[in-house]
């Protein structure tokens, strides 16, 4: 089996588990454990802040020790806190191992970075990480339906199956990933270098903000429909399951289209774009049209989302040195456990407290950290290609831009 099959076999496996763990965990904690809805969304989100400082010191050990050897652990400690979560009974218990949870979650993203870095030569990186996206939207999408069967029974054994699925999801991505190529570590470099690359830490917080796209289909939108539109709700799965085929279906091709620092900065800062036409779009929602606007602002939504993924991936392998992809992969990532954490609490204020004037801000926002994207990459890279620039826009609009000078750009 080659070393990309190999990833993409890993990464399908424990996605049948999340999918099935993500549509089925709330409820579990509420009336299976019997935990309120306030301890649950502190929980999580204390949780989730612990992961985002956890990431780039794992990573940093999956530099040192060696990515194969640090994922396959980290994916079996997560099938170990996914099994103690069945144990839990209490606030605090459940509170601990959710910590582990994210801690091991965030670790393993890295250390899967870092093996696919050391795996995959530079020029095929993001479109592998595209093809691994695909699949794990895939995995997520039946899983999501497996989690729904036990919704729909409702008993505690249908829950607790469901656990007792994703535990056994990571054992067996943790066994595939021993079929990886070994990696070895390299020792000796300076610990937490990326700590003191200041125009990445830019590039990662930007990134960080872009992600706040991520909370509104799994809990804005689902709220916005009910409160603010006349849609029924099983328009909620029906933005779903459009996300879900998009991104199967057009991930890759995007990610075609990314190749250098400079056509991903460019994809970002349209994504930036797209994603702020998306929000005026989901607003209008409101006020007529409602089912055509959310089809049309979830259309647009996704494709936001494939573009920043496909830039922000090229970005996140192109700036980091080479055999330091773990410490970097880890910092970079710490943005979704940041999105994770304050999202769902500031995009519910933002826009359901201030309607369409929220969606337009929040839209702003998008499109300035685009903006904002294009030109901390530029800073952090003069060099950047320009045919690569100009391959990326002629694909998009089927002719080239007229030549810029250094000081014109």
């Amino acid at each position: 089996m080659t070393p990309r099959r190999v990833l993409a076999l890993a990464q399908l496996t424990n996605s049948f588990g999340d999918g099935a763990y993500y549509v089925t965990s709330a409820l579990y904690f509420s009336r299976i454990v019997g935990l309120s809805a306030g301890e649950i969304g502190i929980g999580l989100t204390a949780a989730w802040a612990v992961g985002a400082l956890a990431g780039m010191p794992l990573g940093h050990l999956a530099d040192r020790y060696g990515p194969r050897r640090m994922a396959v652990a980290l994916a079996l400690v997560t099938a170990a806190s996914v099994g103690f979560f069945l144990l839990a009974r209490s606030f605090w218990a459940f509170l601990a191992v959710a910590c582990v949870y994210a801690t091991a979650q965030t670790g393993l993203s890295a250390a899967r970075q870092a093996l696919l870095a050391a795996l995959v030569p530079p020029a095929e990186r993001t479109r592998v990480r595209a093809v691994l996206q695909s699949t794990s939207n895939a995995g997520l999408a039946v899983g999501a339906a497996m989690g729904g069967l036990a919704l729909h029974a409702g008993t505690r054994e249908a829950f607790l199956a469901v656990l007792a699925m994703d535990c056994a999801s990571f054992v067996i991505a943790a066994l595939v990933l021993t079929r990886a190529p070994s990696v070895r570590g390299v020792r000796g470099e300076p610990r937490m270098e990326v700590l003191r690359d200041r125009r990445y830490a830019v590039v990662t917080l930007v990134h960080a903000v872009m992600l706040l796209n991520l909370p509104l289909l799994s809990l804005v939108i689902p709220l916005w429909i009910v409160q603010n539109t006349t849609a029924p709700a099983w328009m909620v799965s029906a933005l779903l399951v459009l996300n879900t085929v998009s991104v199967v279906l057009f991930q890759v091709r995007i990610a075609r289209r990314v190749n250098g620092l400079g056509s991903a900065s460019l994809a970002v800062r349209h994504a930036g774009f797209v994603m702020l036409a998306a929000c005026v779009v989901f607003g209008l929602s409101a006020f007529g049209a409602t089912a055509l606007f959310l089809l049309l602002g979830g259309a647009l939504q996704v494709f936001g989302e494939m573009l920043l993924a496909s830039g922000a991936w090229e970005i996140s392998f192109g700036l980091a040195p080479e055999g330091k992809h773990g410490q970097y992969q880890g910092f970079f990532g710490s943005g979704l456990a940041v999105a994770r954490m304050l999202g769902p609490a500031l995009l519910t204020w933002l826009v359901l407290g201030g309607g369409m004037a929220g969606w337009v801000a929040l839209g702003v926002v998008f499109a300035a950290s685009g903006v904002l994207m294009r030109r901390a990459v530029k800073f952090h890279d003069k060099t950047i290609d320009e045919r690569n620039f100009q391959d990326y826009v002629h694909d998009r609009t089927g002719a080239l831009p007229p030549t810029r000078t250094r000081s014109e750009r």
